[in-house]
């Protein structure tokens, strides 16, 4: 059979047709030195199918030594553990049950997430021992839903196996008790892992490809129309606009605990610290682990607090690609603002010398930015002015040219 698919491959090659560079069924491995493009995301090689079979391998070995003497239910997480399981249980080499449980996480709707049971496990546990078999551990709002499932149940006991674990943001509210290997906060695709259910066959695992990504800081004085083009960007480019006001505003309201720490400063008449705003923005980075970049929006307003943005990032094998200032002639900023102002209801768009005051701030605040940025190569200036596609077209110029 393979004999006639290269006398067929063959054929096409003759007849001046591009060939695959090789026949997968003869050479199944893939090619671990190239990107891949999964929908519209690159990702690049991560681990190696060797690596994760040696990691299973020692977890198989590990819980065998404190199981090999009863029979363990073992409870895969659906979808994402389907590989995982299946090779676990090849190097499992002792008696043991295996059911599924199917879990499904909507991601942005609030800081910890809504998780809805889809499958729940089917039988029989009263006394017997479930070892919980995940594909990744990260934040751990699953896993609170799972350890939830099971303290419902009469089971001898319940422990938690996680192939892959990443510390830095786990809350640590549950013992992991077996860890395959333990990996930093990227996104990652592959080995029953998928991007938009994309990906989960592949063999081994690859990381979104962070040098694709767009990073922005947005400046602009009150009227310039910073939300508006944030709008038009966020589209056009697959960015998450992160407002700081925004940000604020919800962790606030929504009482989480970054919100209360905010507002203990705030009721006290203090400035919120960096740190403290720094955590809600690295809060809105972890949750949307598929944006192709962000844009920062009223955060830096310091030099330090550029820095402390710039060392997040870094942290995160990422930066700031460009900072863009939407320029625009005070007068017309000031005429644009009176008139919104009768909409809007805001007293301060309603009067001038206020406006003006916003302006001064903006400014004193922006001067000692644009110099760190300007440092660093980073700092373009767009006329504001002009019809809203006008503008977002010279944006658009300046992202598309950037490196």
């Amino acid at each position: 059979m393979i004999a006639k698919i290269h006398e067929f491959l063959e054929g096409m090659k003759d007849a001046g047709h591009t060939t695959p560079k090789k026949c997968y069924l003869c050479q199944p491995d893939q090619n671990t030195d190239t990107l891949i493009k999964l929908n519209n995301k690159l990702f690049k090689p991560y681990l190696k199918e060797e690596q994760i079979l040696a990691a299973i391998e020692k977890m198989a070995v590990e819980i065998a030594e404190d199981y090999k003497d009863e029979t363990p239910l073992f409870v895969g997480v659906l979808n994402g553990a389907f590989m995982f399981v299946a090779d676990f249980l090849k190097a499992y080499q002792h008696p043991c049950q295996v059911s599924f449980v199917r879990l499904s996480s909507y991601q942005g709707l609030t800081s910890t997430g809504i998780v809805e049971t889809l499958l729940d496990v089917q039988e029989d546990m009263e006394g017997k021992s479930v070892i919980i078999l995940e594909d990744v551990v990260d934040t751990g709002r699953t896993l609170k839903q799972l350890v939830h499932l099971f303290s419902q149940t009469n089971v001898k006991e319940f422990k938690i196996a996680a192939l892959f674990y990443k510390s830095e943001i786990y809350n640590g509210e549950y013992a992991i008790d077996y860890v395959g290997l333990e990996i930093p906060d990227n996104f990652i695709v592959g080995y029953g892992l998928d991007y938009n259910e994309m990906g989960r066959n592949l063999r081994e695992v690859y990381q979104l490809n962070q040098a694709d990504m767009i990073n922005l800081v947005l400046f602009g004085k009150p009227g310039a129309g910073k939300g508006t083009q944030a709008g038009f960007l966020k589209e056009k480019y697959n960015l998450k606009h992160i407002s700081t006001g925004d940000v604020f505003r919800y962790n606030i309201k929504n009482g989480t605990e970054l919100g209360k720490l905010a507002k203990s400063y705030i009721d006290k008449g203090d400035l919120v610290p960096d740190e403290v705003t720094i955590d809600m923005l690295k809060d809105e980075v972890e949750k949307n682990p598929e944006a192709s970049g962000f844009i920062f929006d009223g955060f830096p307003r310091t030099a330090a607090q550029a820095e402390a943005l710039d060392n997040f990032l870094e942290s995160k094998d990422m930066k700031v690609n460009a900072t863009i200032a939407l320029e625009a002639d005070d007068e017309v900023l000031i005429a644009r603002l009176l008139e919104r102002g009768k909409s809007s209801g805001r007293s301060d768009d309603q009067d001038e010398s206020k406006i003006r005051n916003r302006f001064d701030e903006y400014n004193e605040k922006t001067a000692p930015l644009k110099a760190y940025y300007e440092k660093q190569g980073k700092f373009h200036s767009v006329n504001g002015i002009g019809d809203i596609a006008e503008i977002t077209e010279r944006l658009g110029k300046v992202i598309d040219a950037l490196d």
